[in-house]
């Protein structure tokens, strides 16, 4: 038996986030992972043959962008443990199969100057949308990092004025309800709507209309990015400072249940027995849905509405491949943006169509993105080499036998999605792909049990019901377990969402403020 002041349970990146903020807060940290690799969802791995670099869930880092944790480098992540971000000019793009393209530039004028190709009136109209979108972005985004309002006051707040009635009311309509409101061409609305579906939302669904309003803000203010070398380079940044800090992250120890003793969480039990007291608290990364499975003794109607979060309404079917020579957009590598979407489809009525199928357990091969990691980073692969990510967006449940059915069927589905890429790259042919890896919904699922439930990678739906202090429920929100003191959360499935935010720095200062540290004089310049 072990004590430490915090132990952590899950080194997703989350987790490790906030263990890296309790370290440098001079905590004695201890992070316990099930893998034997740590990173949860921010991992890069050679997944099929020595030598190509995959990210196994998350690709792009867009959202943390504005977290303090990067912008003032408070853990040191970019000084001095390695971390360097990648960003092109071209964030985003969406490319038709005809050879149209929408593309949006880091450069609003350059932006606005494209559209006005097809729609001079979108331009405009997308010049005073997106310069909206940006002036919003500093007060929306300073309360993605931190502790979320209470839904009461946080209605409260923002019906005190004209601009928060307005975010107000975005933030309860669909996306497409929003990019109907302003725009003319289908072109343009697919465009902004396709990206926001990448957080696995409907276009029509009641609540995801910050979406639509929020990233073209971010495009033109932070870019899209990812860290050189991969993703999972974040996380080995922080693993790297929880060390500096004087904390441990610990691979190949699965955790049974958190300990609980009067009423307090006091350390974390591993499946062979083994156990870590905390004087200070636990940090868990454990999905609503599972809380009984690991703090049986919380309160029954917490558990009970626990028990009852909304997942995401689809999931990923996700294909990985090792090339032997990068790939060429048919319609010139120029093109290729840090997010590329691939669509088929022409007209809003139409893609809604798509994403109706998912709706009732059916794939749409016609809703995909992606494309070869190496064109922005070649140190993914062997010289001149590649290495393909493709999405696939697909149902949990799929029709007609189940999520049980996703194993015998998942290369089935993956071979319509590579017919459908293979309309936008000209050598993406059997002769280039050396290898192939298929992760289903399913396979997220057993990847993350406890947090990537029935394939959500999101954690959970990112509905208004489930935001702010409601998220994941209005019991949980506050990253706290009632009627467990010291046990904290952290996760996909928290405040401020699914993605990567770097969330538990939120955790941290919830829990440094409980005990009654300073976060100002712990998050200076790292030193």
């Amino acid at each position: 038996m072990s004590t430490y002041d915090i132990v952590v349970m899950g080194a997703g990146h989350n987790g490790l986030v906030a263990a890296a903020y309790m370290a440098k807060a001079g905590k004695k940290v201890l992070v316990l992972e099930r893998k034997p690799h740590y990173g949860g969802g921010v991992s890069t791995r050679e997944l099929i043959q020595p030598g190509y670099w995959h990210d196994e869930h998350s690709n792009v880092h867009i959202m943390i962008q504005g977290n303090p944790m990067l912008r003032e480098d408070e853990l040191g992540l970019l000084s001095k443990f390695g971390l360097e971000y990648i960003y092109p000019e071209l964030p985003h793009a969406s490319i038709f199969a005809d050879g149209t393209m929408v593309r949006s530039w880091r450069d609003l004028d350059r932006t606005c100057e494209e559209i006005a190709s097809f729609s001079p009136k979108d331009a405009e109209a997308y010049r005073t949308f997106a310069r909206a979108s940006m002036q919003a972005l500093p007060m929306f985004m300073s309360g993605l990092y931190a502790p979320p309002f209470p839904m009461g006051a946080f209605v409260a707040m923002m019906d005190q004025s004209d601009e928060g009635r307005f975010l107000l009311d975005v933030m309860q309509r669909s996306a497409l309800d929003v990019v109907n409101q302003y725009f003319e061409s289908d072109l343009l609305k697919i465009h902004i709507v396709r990206m926001v579906t990448e957080n696995l939302q409907m276009p029509d669904e009641l609540g995801t209309g910050m979406g639509a309003f929020l990233m073209p803000g971010i495009i033109h203010a932070y870019g899209c990015s990812m860290p050189k070398g991969g993703s999972g380079q974040l996380s080995h940044a922080l693993v790297r400072a929880i060390e500096h800090f004087g904390g441990e992250v610990r691979c190949n120890s699965e955790v049974r249940r958190v300990i609980v003793s009067g009423g307090k969480a006091s350390g974390l039990e591993l499946a062979d027995g083994e156990t870590f007291l905390a004087r200070d608290g636990v940090i868990g990364a454990i999905h609503p849905h599972v809380l009984r499975k690991f703090v049986s003794e919380t309160p029954e109607p917490v558990l009970q509405r626990a028990e009852r979060v909304t997942q995401s309404t689809f999931s990923i079917n996700l294909t990985h491949l090792t090339l032997k020579e990068r790939l060429k957009l048919k319609v010139g590598n120029e093109t290729n943006a840090m997010m590329t979407e691939l669509m088929d489809f022409y007209s809003v009525r139409e893609m809604c169509l798509e994403y109706d199928k998912l709706k009732r357990g059916l794939v749409s091969e016609r809703l995909i993105a992606g494309g070869d990691n190496t064109i922005f980073d070649p140190s993914r692969a062997p010289e001149g080499a590649g290495v393909f990510y493709g999405v696939n967006f697909a149902p949990y449940d799929l029709y007609p036998d189940g999520p049980a059915s996703w194993d015998e069927r998942k290369e089935e589905i993956a071979d319509k999605a590579l017919a459908q890429y293979r309309k936008f790259y000209s050598n993406l042919t059997d002769d280039n792909i050396t290898g192939r890896l298929v992760r289903s919904p399913v396979d997220h699922e057993r990847d993350s049990p406890a947090s990537f439930l029935k394939g959500d990678i999101h954690g959970c739906a990112p509905f208004f019901y489930q935001s702010v202090a409601h998220r994941p429920t209005p019991d949980l929100g506050s990253l706290r377990v009632p009627g467990i003191e010291g046990l904290y959360l952290v996760g996909p499935f928290m405040h401020p969402g699914g993605g990567v935010f770097g969330a538990g720095r939120a955790t941290a200062i919830q829990m440094m403020d409980d005990l009654d540290i300073e976060y100002d004089k712990v998050c200076g310049r790292a030193v």
